[in-house]
């Protein structure tokens, strides 16, 4: 048995002899045996140590083929044939060489195996149990290795811990082995316990912040089914609130109580006020520095103050908000004010708002009603004569903007997709006299879709549409509610916001928007990968006299723990130039 040849192992260590046995094993046997040998093997593990004795290493080398025999049965080989040979002298070098020669035999094959279920599944989930036995991974024909025998059984379980049976185990298993025929027959039981539903929620953790607000963000219903998916849902929604830094949510898996089980909540809050700073550079708008200011509980009400100010090369950014904590629906109602001033293609930009805004975002969904004021100053910087066939006229211009703005996230994995699509509609209406110039309404959408392709590529398609309608002209309409294109996230190969109304070196806001991009990228490890793309964008007053402009190029890609990095060097047809994009931030 091991524990017993690793106690002689150690009782020998302990009554050993001074003298010292230097020596180097060389392991002749298949790749996968030999890798596995040369890993755990003791006589191999141990060749670097220095203070093996002559007494230590017989016994490693007589009791070799014992140890080769259970390592070989792990990979499904029950008959090896081990030899230990030593060379009759030492080198000139005083090492002692010995060899291990092993003959794994044949592999022994998964000749049957047998899924059964017990417990309420068995009676009340016959889709569940035969899905169950479906998706067994060792099946008959394929090799027979402890890791995926552990492996399947395990995942099996989880299958059914995973919705509904929270205390599903596995009741009894065997791996029968006939060493001869090379086969192995298993056999698996699982008692699935039985149905849990989920019941109110018992929070603990809160100090700073009422328990109201978990309970409003809250997706889960009393009564409702157990499922693992649900309890994460809730977590996440915690966990997207400004209040807590972590939070973790179970219940008892107790199967003499399973109907409405406790949904146990605790959370760890974070401190009620926070000061954020960061440096970091994007090739959109240069270099930028920021500071974040936040009070998480205004008035002792859990109002949330929250003050940014972001400076960048061609960006200066400042925003001020006061937000109350979520309502019964989830939704939370605040009161927004932002300033933002650009200066990009002959263009400097300058923006204030004031708005109301009642939004509530959810795992797959968020949804936003607001009321914003704008009040826009465009300033041309090179001072020349506006041509006569632009949109935009200088000065400043406002609006009262009613809007609305929904977007749905379905994808496989929310920070790295492979599979699945993202898709954003905006829409908001003005009208003349009611503190603004000119009447228009504005609909704005946004589509990427995922498509993966083989274990670990992905296609990435991206489609973006702009429209600002007016009975008359827009001239009036503020800009920062136009469009331009270019850059990051658009059309690669031009500088940001450089595709619009192009007149005398100076782009201006346009009333339409088209953009679209297709992606290929090719994953050569899990977090390293690489792509090639294609865009295609227009920003126009007037779809016929539209030019789309065209950028192809090849980028890096990399997985960091938040999210992808992109890294492209793009080249733009129309202007001729290629141009890199890099987004890189450093938080501290």
């Amino acid at each position: 048995m091991k524990w017993t040849r690793s106690l002689a192992i150690t009782l020998l260590w302990c009554a050993a002899e001074p003298a010292i046995a230097a020596y180097q094993v060389d392991i002749e046997a298949p790749k996968p045996v030999q890798s596995l040998l040369k890993d755990f093997l003791d006589l191999s593990r141990y060749q670097d140590r220095d203070d093996i004795s002559d007494e230590q290493l017989k016994f490693m080398m007589d009791t070799a083929g014992e140890q080769v025999r259970d390592l070989t049965a792990t990979e499904g080989y029950f008959t090896p044939v081990t030899k230990v040979s030593e060379e009759s002298a030492a080198g000139k070098d005083g090492v002692r060489r010995i060899t291990v020669t092993v003959d794994p035999g044949p592999r022994t094959l998964v000749e049957s195996a047998e899924i059964s279920v017990t417990g309420s599944a068995a009676s009340q989930d016959a889709a569940r149990v035969a899905q169950l036995r479906t998706d067994w991974s060792l099946s008959p024909g394929e090799p027979f290795r402890q890791q995926d025998w552990d492996k399947a059984k395990n995942a099996g379980l989880a299958t059914l811990q995973q919705k509904k049976y929270a205390a599903a185990r596995i009741a009894d298993s065997e791996a029968r082995i006939a060493p001869q025929a090379q086969q192995a027959d298993l056999s698996v039981r699982y008692d699935s316990g039985p149905a849990f539903t989920l019941g109110a929620l018992q929070i603990t953790g809160t100090r700073r912040y009422p328990e109201s607000i978990i309970r409003n963000v809250s997706p889960l219903i009393v009564g409702e089914p157990y499922d693992v998916d649900r309890l994460l849902a809730l977590q996440r929604q915690i966990q997207n609130t400004p209040y807590f830094s972590n939070a973790i949510v179970a219940i008892d898996d107790d199967p003499a109580h399973p109907d409405q089980t406790p949904v146990k909540v605790q959370v760890t809050e974070f401190p009620t006020q926070r000061i954020r700073t960061g440096v970091g550079y994007g090739t959109d708008t240069g270099a930028q520095a920021e500071g974040r200011y936040s009070h998480y509980n205004v008035f002792n009400r859990a109002y949330v103050f929250d003050s940014q100010l972001r400076l960048e090369q061609k960006r200066q950014y400042g925003l001020l908000s006061l937000a109350m904590p979520p309502d019964s629906k989830a939704f939370v109602n605040s009161i927004n004010t932002a300033y933002d001033r650009t200066t990009l293609e002959g263009i400097d930009l300058r923006t204030q708002q004031v708005g109301l805004k009642r939004a509530r975002n959810s795992d797959n969904y968020d949804t936003t009603y607001s009321l914003t004021y704008y009040r826009d100053e465009l300033v041309q910087e090179n001072g020349v004569t506006l041509p006569a066939n632009t949109i935009v006229t200088p000065g400043k211009h406002r609006a009262l903007v009613p809007g609305f703005a929904w977007s749905r996230r379905n994808v496989d994995n929310p920070i790295f997709p492979r599979h699945g699509n993202l898709l954003t509609l905006e829409a908001g209406l003005a009208l003349k006299g009611v503190l603004t110039d000119q009447s228009f309404s504005r609909l704005y959408g946004r589509f990427k879709q995922f498509v993966p392709v083989g274990k670990r590529d992905i296609v990435v398609l991206r489609a973006e549409l702009g429209g600002v309608f007016t009975a008359g002209r827009a001239g009036s309409v503020p800009a920062s509610l136009l469009f331009r294109t270019g850059g990051n996230d658009s059309v690669r190969g031009y500088s940001y916001q450089s595709i619009g109304n192009e007149q005398n070196g100076t782009v201006y806001p346009t009333k339409y928007l088209a953009v679209g991009s297709t992606e290929y990228q090719r994953w050569f490890s899990e977090n390293w990968g690489a792509a090639v793309f294609y865009d295609m964008g227009a920003a126009a007053d007037n779809w016929s006299n539209k030019t789309f402009y065209h950028g192809v190029g090849t980028g890096a890609r990399w997985r960091s723990p938040v999210g992808t990095l992109n890294l492209d060097l793009a080249y733009g047809i129309q202007k001729r130039q290629i141009r890199p994009h890099i987004s890189l931030g450093i938080a501290f």
